[in-house]
């Protein structure tokens, strides 16, 4: 089993679904957590869940778009927590619409969080890690999106497949500082992001036929995922899309 005890991880939007998982699975490997979010009452919740595997558990406010938040943040978290250990930029949101009339503001909406809050906070964790100098490990939370496309998901598609551009170059630059950097891609997963596309009987039918094992991830299979992408033991694994998603890509 993959031990991450003495790593200080952040998952940013980390308190429910695919965010909430990833911590679970770094948290239950012995790693102390940080969930970056602004939900009180979620952050809250998951703070409970994941002290309960016996580790350092915290949450703090932040709005990762926003760069004095995110320094901020990160002061707190290495002060409470320690030195950073693994870095995950998972917040994320999207805004359906047609594409002839998504507005400007929608557009700008989804990528000021989904490319410009990943960049902040994988800016800032990187400052940390070379000024620590003790390597670490970073994951980008993509999408099957940004291979795809989406209908009514523009802003979502290309915030997503920016942050493949994103992913590789972390990996490239920051490998001098022994930081791997890796690019997770889920596949449609039950979560309350994804619950109106779910609530579509079509639309579930053609995701499910599409996928090999028939049906959507549910958000705890990733819990090991996480942990794999932060042991500080692989320290050649990096620049990788870690694809987790059925069979859909392939098919």
């Amino acid at each position: 089993m993959t031990d991450l005890s003495g790593i200080t991880a952040v998952v940013t939007g980390g308190n429910q679904g695919i965010g909430l998982a990833l911590a679970v699975g770094m948290a239950r490997a012995g790693a102390d957590v940080a969930v970056w979010a602004r939900n009180a009452e979620r952050n809250a919740e998951a703070v409970e869940r994941l002290s309960s595997f016996g580790v350092k558990a915290i949450s703090v406010a932040c709005d990762v778009a926003d760069e004095d938040a995110v320094a901020a943040a990160m002061e707190e978290t290495v002060g409470r927590l320690g030195p950073l250990g693994c870095f995950v930029a998972n917040a994320g949101i999207a805004d359906s619409a047609p594409f002839a009339d998504t507005t400007l503001d929608q557009w700008r909406h989804v990528l000021r969080t989904n490319l410009d809050g990943s960049f902040l906070c994988t800016r800032e964790a990187a400052r940390r890690f070379i000024a620590q100098n003790s390597g670490g490990s970073m994951v980008v939370v993509g999408s099957t999106v940004s291979r795809y496309g989406a209908a009514g998901q523009v802003a979502y598609s290309v915030s997503k497949t920016g942050l493949l551009g994103l992913g590789r170059t972390l990996a490239v630059e920051l490998a001098r500082y022994r930081v791997r950097c890796n690019i997770l891609i889920p596949g449609w997963t039950s979560t309350a992001m994804t619950e109106p596309g779910r609530a579509n009987e079509k639309f579930l039918a053609a995701t499910t036929g599409r996928t090999p094992v028939r049906r959507w991830a549910e958000p705890e299979e990733f819990e090991d995922v996480a942990a794999f992408l932060a042991d500080p033991t692989l320290t050649f694994h990096t620049g990788n899309e870690v694809v987790v998603d059925g069979g859909y890509t392939i098919f």
